[in-house]
């Protein structure tokens, strides 16, 4: 069983920074795709950024220049490091790893980005 957890949400004025974690149990080696999603309310969820196995990355184009995704090896575990903080960042953070047909998802953690 395949288990994401991520941590790390909070609230945070706006310009403000956050990092999230998500960790992943069994080895991320076993996955060529880890990627965070947020789903704002009463919006669909979207792609914020994606690490291969290689370590490449891509990010959307609402955070560009300002999340930037990393990946611990040894620690099984993939992190979100957001700066420069607005509202239009308050969401549900998703941690998503994917192989194949396969995608497995954690909880989330809410970020509030707020005076």
């Amino acid at each position: 069983q395949v288990q994401l957890v991520e941590s790390g949400g909070g609230l945070v004025q706006p310009g403000g920074s956050l990092m999230l974690s998500c960790a992943v149990s069994g080895s991320i080696f076993n996955f060529p795709y880890i990627s965070w999603y947020r789903q704002a309310p009463e919006k669909q969820r979207e792609l914020v950024a994606t690490i291969t196995r290689s370590g490449s990355t891509n990010y959307g184009d609402s955070v560009k220049g300002r999340f930037t995704i990393s990946r611990d090896n040894a620690k099984n575990t993939v992190y979100l490091q957001m700066n420069s903080l607005k509202p239009d960042d308050t969401a549900v953070y998703y941690c998503n790893a994917r192989r194949g047909l396969d995608s497995y998802w954690g909880q989330g953690t809410r970020v509030t980005v707020s005076s």
